[in-house]
Parts: C-alpha cells; structure tokens; sequence
C-alpha cells in the first residue's frame, strides 16, 4: 500500500470531521503559498485539512498521509499518484503540481479545488479525534495483517505492519509524549523486522500481541469517559471510514481489484471502525434508536464490499456504491453527534 506516511483525518475526516474542524477546533492557520519551506514530516489527514466551502475539504500536499492522497489518485485515476505527489515535496504552491510535472494541467484543473498548502492546528477535542482517528488507522493496519498472517500469507501481511510505524507513527509522536505514553515505535519495528527475516518464527505471534497492546495502551491515553462516548467514537468511526473509501476508490480499477494493498487497508479501517461501533451501539440504541439502527444496518451493508482479506476476482461493490455507504453511515452519525 500506500501508506500513511498513507494516515489519519481522512474523511471528513470526511463530514464529521468537517463538522468537528468547524465546531470543535480551534485552528490556527498559516499560509505558506508564497514560499518554499520544507513540509511538515507528515499529518493526519484531519490535521492537514482545511475546509474551502461548508461541504469541502482540502489535502495538504506537503504534508497529507498517502490514505488521503489517495483521494487524488482515486478521483483523476492515476496509479501510484499518492507517491508521485509526496516523492515531489515539497510544493511552493498547489500549482507546482503541475510544473513538477506530477500530474498535468487538465488533472490539475480537476482537483485544484481539492488540495492546499496550508496546515491547520487542532485543538480540544478536535485533536482528540484526530489522534483517536490515527491510532485507529494503525489498529485497521494490524487487524488486516493478522487476517493474512493467520493464513499463512506473511509477505502479504507485511506492508500492513510496516505502515503503522511508517506512515502514521510519526504523526502521533509528539502526541504520545503529550499524553505521557510510553513510546512504541520500537516494538512496532521489530515486528515488522521479524516477520520479513523470520515470518514462520513462533515469537512473531507474540510480538503482534504485544503491539496491538501497545496501540490500545495509547488510546488509553484518552479519558475511558471520552472513549466510550457515541459522539467521540462516531467522529473516529467517520475519520476511518473516509480512509476506507479513499483506499477503496484507489484499489478498483476498470472493473478489478487492480491494488490488493488498498484493498486490504480499506477493509481492515472498515473492520477496525465496526468494532467501535459495536462497543457504543447499546448506547446508541437506547439514546438513539433510530439512528444506531440505520448505522448498524448501512455497516452490515459496507461490510460486504470486502468478503475477505484476500481481495476477490472482481469487487463485490463500486466505489461508487462504498461512498454512499459511508456517506450514509456519515450523515447519520451528525444525529448524534449535532
């Protein structure tokens, strides 16, 4: 796959998180369209998205995770895009995608209303989302990876375990240490080392336990108040599932399942996202009704556009039918969340 460095802000990041940067954030902003600085390492896709209308949102290009790239790719069609726009970083202006010969001027004239070279700074529980968000992107990575090492398919699973500690990593960092999180990236790294030299090794099941404990412990990091709230966990559960249509659009081509990584990516944000609903929708069910059973009815229906994790002949679902299920799935959540 792609990988975060393929991360997390992804859909509204998507309406959600549209709503959430515009009611919950406190952003502070910084154009940078005239110069040539360097670009931040990488962010989530919440946390590089700035919103041009009510109903839009934009994609740093110098700092976007490649899950949101995947965005552009999936909407001009242009295989291995997200990793053509980041290998070109960093951009003066949105144009250079252009000049940089990245993509050409027509392409450009398509998603020129789509991506930015301006950050924006979360605050409050906006950033919490955001953090939530990409620690659950990291939880989708490994949910996949252990489907596929449970079959036997190591060199499969070993992109979905590098991506946590590739691309979304960094992106937490600074947050970890915020909330006094005991660093992981070394446990990440070594799973990840050892099933590429060793992948039958009795101790990689033991390395892939002590690391999904590891990112659990730092969504601990979050008051368990906060954690089990319908209106904070629907935010994660749009952020996720934003990514997901984004990694779906970009594995379906003309028919196939042309990219079995962005295959696997979305169906283990789309799992990962389901288990959270799961652990709220008692909750939901009795504050509300009618929505907990038109989200559970939409995400059974989602859920069938990846029958397992090894991408099937040809997809189940269009895109096109994806993003209307989560589109569903997100307005549905605003009746929570309000």
């Amino acid at each position: 796959m792609k990988s975060i460095f393929r991360f997390f802000a992804l859909a509204f990041a998507v309406a959600s998180l549209l709503i959430l940067s515009n009611c919950s954030q406190t952003p502070s902003t910084s154009d940078t369209s005239n110069t040539n600085t360097a670009p931040v390492a990488s962010s989530s896709p919440v946390a590089t998205t700035t919103h041009s209308n009510h109903g839009g949102r934009k994609i740093n290009i110098n700092s976007a995770i490649l899950s949101e790239l995947d965005k552009l790719e999936a909407k001009l069609g242009v295989p291995a895009l997200s990793n053509k726009i980041q290998a070109s970083r960093p951009y003066g202006s949105t144009e250079e995608l252009v000049s940089k010969k990245v993509i050409s001027q027509e392409q450009f004239d398509q998603v020129k209303d789509m991506v930015t070279i301006e950050d924006v700074v979360l605050t409050g529980e906006a950033k919490d989302v955001d953090y939530m968000t990409k620690l659950g992107l990291m939880k989708g990575h490994l949910v996949v990876a252990k489907e596929l090492l449970d079959q036997q398919k190591p060199e499969q699973a070993e992109p979905h375990i590098g991506h946590p500690v590739e691309e979304i990593y960094v992106d937490v960092e600074d947050q970890l240490q915020e909330r006094n999180v005991k660093e992981f990236k070394t446990t990440l790294i070594g799973l990840q080392d050892l099933v590429k030299s060793k992948p039958k090794d009795p101790q990689v099941k033991n390395n892939f336990k002590v690391s999904m404990q590891a990112v659990d412990g730092a969504i601990q990091g979050l008051p368990e108040q906060q954690r089990q709230s319908p209106e904070f966990v629907l935010q994660v559960v749009n952020g996720l599932l934003d990514a997901a249509n984004s990694e779906y659009g970009a594995a379906i081509a003309n028919g196939k399942v042309s990219a079995a990584i962005e295959y696997q990516d979305s169906r283990g944000f789309v799992n990962y996202a389901d288990q959270l609903l799961n652990n709220v929708s008692d909750q939901m069910a009795k504050e509300n009704p009618e929505a907990q059973k038109a989200i559970a009815s939409s995400m059974t229906e989602l859920k069938t556009a990846w029958p397992s994790a090894v991408p099937p002949a040809a997809p189940v679902k269009t895109p096109e039918q994806v993003s209307q299920l989560v589109k569903t799935i997100e307005q549905n959540a605003q009746k929570v969340i309000k």
